[in-house]
């Protein structure tokens, strides 16, 4: 894909998709520190219930114990659970996988102040209600924030019959939209410009990936080092820095009936970098209705009638924010890289024993690790 320098970039190629696998899209991070504190009271899947009641009753405001928990998203990713009081209010909290995880992707206290700062924004993010840094609690730093209510688009088959061509339409309009509005958002405004460095993002990427991979890898992958040497050598440009969400999917949002996005979740990997890299990664996982995701263990919802295709999607983004997307492919690239780097330590900690269940998904992941290698490899052949 080339798209000459213009105002509006024409349709970009499809996206080489890779070797079949037939597991879970990658949601896993990783950090290096343990989180081991012993628990004392009741848990339910990484939460004293004892505990946390008491500190959620002590610094939530009108929130009234007991509360019931249960875990909704967690293994490979931060895990979150939905809270409910005695007045049947829904609260949600978030703390770290269980077990060793590699450094940085975790902190719970940054990923606090990120949503905090964003209230108030023409950014939607549920409203945080307390942080907890104190891992003798339950183990982890952990935060509560509110529940937003709305659909949760992880697959095709997560979208209701009544969610029509015209709400998939507005939710593929409204994705790119508030992305245009994260990059337009000015990092020092709402005290967020100290939150990393602000030139060189994509060499920070390359440099903590890459850093990453070689902790977790458990065997020679020769397209991964090879796409990071291709990678490294041509940079583009940054033409600007803004805050990075470093996981801006559909998967992590929450959206209204009518398709209009409610909430972005999951801001774990959030700095401050090139925008580009965001909407490189939106593509990546923009699987268009005539094409084979084997990789993706579930047909994405952007196969359905009534969204928009990936030229439709660089396109409004030209329009909302100007940016010059003549080396997209470059940034497309680089998320299938760094998703082959994450899936790669997700394989590590399944083969060692602490993402919580069988371990029955390793090699499915292990396949993942060469498939998207396999992609970036291809999408880079014109960087040899």
């Amino acid at each position: 894909m080339r798209h000459p320098r213009s105002e509006r970039a024409p349709p970009p190629a499809a996206i080489l998709w890779g070797t079949p696998s037939q597991r879970e899209t990658l949601i896993g991070r990783t950090r290096a520190c343990a989180y081991g504190a012993r628990m004392h009271g009741a848990t339910a899947s990484g939460i004293d219930q004892e505990a946390v009641g008491r500190w959620i009753a002590d610094h939530v405001d009108a929130a009234a114990p007991p509360f019931t928990y249960r875990l909704i998203a967690g293994g490979r990713s931060n895990l979150t659970y939905d809270v409910r009081d005695a007045t049947d209010r829904r609260l949600v909290l978030r703390r770290p996988p269980l077990g060793e995880v590699l450094q940085s992707a975790h902190d719970m206290g940054r990923e606090h102040r990120i949503l905090a700062a964003l209230v108030g924004t023409a950014v939607p993010v549920p409203r945080p209600l307390g942080f907890c840094g104190d891992p003798r609690v339950t183990g982890a730093p952990f935060y509560v924030m509110e529940h937003v209510d709305g659909l949760v688009l992880r697959g095709a088959g997560d979208v209701p019959p009544e969610f029509g061509e015209a709400a998939r339409r507005r939710t593929g309009e409204a994705i790119v939209d508030v992305l245009a509005e994260l990059a337009s958002v000015d990092p020092d405004a709402v005290g967020l410009g100290d939150l990393g460095r602000r030139e060189g993002y994509v060499e920070r990427q390359l440099r903590r990936w890459h850093r990453q991979f070689e902790q977790s890898r458990t065997r020679d992958i020769a397209s991964v080092d090879e796409v990071h040497r291709r990678l490294a050598g041509h940079v583009p440009p940054q033409q600007r820095t803004a805050i990075v969400h470093g996981d801006y999917r559909i998967e992590n949002t929450i959206v209204s009936p009518d398709g209009d996005v409610r909430a972005v979740l999951d801001w774990e990997l959030c700095t401050l970098g090139d925008p580009l890299a965001d909407l490189g990664w939106l593509i990546a996982y923009w699987v268009q209705p005539d094409e084979d995701a084997p990789h993706m263990s579930r047909r994405m919802p952007t196969v359905l009638p009534g969204f928009p295709d990936r030229a439709a999607v660089v396109s409004r983004y030209v329009e909302r924010t100007g940016a010059d997307v003549s080396s997209l492919d470059f940034y497309v690239a680089l998320a299938l890289w760094k998703l082959a780097c994450i899936a790669e330590g997700v394989y590590a900690r399944y083969r060692a024993g602490v993402m919580g269940d069988d371990g029955s998904e390793a090699e499915g992941f292990g396949d993942v690790v060469l498939a998207l290698g396999e992609q970036a490899l291809a999408l880079t052949d014109d960087l040899r």
